[in-house]
């Protein structure tokens, strides 16, 4: 697609971040990982299971009860965030052909936003890190705890104005979970897949609601 081609002009796309732009869904992992290495201590085989529907809190609150650690919370939580920012910004990259896709998308005429729950300080270095920072018009946080994936919609809703789409028909949304209510209310929506086992839980309903599926963006719409 070349510059003067403007086929997306007036239309707009939302991407999520975590799992749909970036292969990040590993981080959290490994960061309990090395954090629990460092200690002489390995994953059990439950533990990733048990504070997958923790807040942050609670699951440094849990890890020191398990692990009779000497840390505080705070400590560990600042701890956790470290190691996290640094993984963002040198480790993670872009999900395959996801750059090239922006950049068409972009020279289209198309209007770009990102919707994340990552807090700046680990969004803004990974958009950096894997160069797709500068294709997008805004890029905005999303309400909800962000080191656990518990979707809000609402994001969806409200943001095709923000990326001057003229009707909620005319934005795409880019997401790689169920999100049931924004997949009623808004434009299209695309999903992209990977091997996540809550994932594979929601495929068939995924597939029956969303528009379009892919599982990496050598396959997604050229025209929004």
């Amino acid at each position: 697609m070349t510059q003067e081609t403007k086929a997306n002009q007036g239309k707009g796309a939302i991407f999520d971040l975590d799992g749909t732009l970036l292969d990040s869904m590993g981080v959290w992992d490994q960061v309990d990982v090395d954090f629990l290495a460092k200690r002489g201590i390995e994953v059990p085989d439950d533990y990733m299971q048990k504070v997958a529907a923790m807040q942050f809190r609670q699951i440094a609150e849990y890890t020191i009860a398990r692990f009779g650690l000497s840390d505080t919370p705070e400590a560990l939580m600042e701890e956790w965030d470290h190691m996290a920012r640094v993984m963002y910004a040198t480790v993670v990259e872009a999900k395959p052909y996801a750059r090239e896709y922006l950049e068409s998308l972009k020279a289209s005429g198309a209007k770009l936003a990102v919707a994340t729950s990552l807090p700046p300080m680990l969004r803004e270095p990974a958009m950096k890190h894997v160069g797709i920072f500068d294709y997008f018009d805004e890029r905005g946080q999303r309400r909800r705890c962000w080191r656990r994936r518990q979707k809000l919609s609402r994001t969806y809703i409200c943001w095709p104005r923000r990326v001057s789409a003229s009707n909620q028909g005319d934005c795409t949304v880019f997401e790689d979970l169920l999100v049931r209510h924004a997949l009623g209310q808004v434009g299209r929506h695309a999903c992209v897949g990977h091997a996540r086992r809550f994932l594979r839980r929601d495929w068939p309903e995924i597939c029956d609601l969303a528009d379009g599926v892919m599982f990496d963006f050598h396959d997604a719409p050229v025209i929004l």
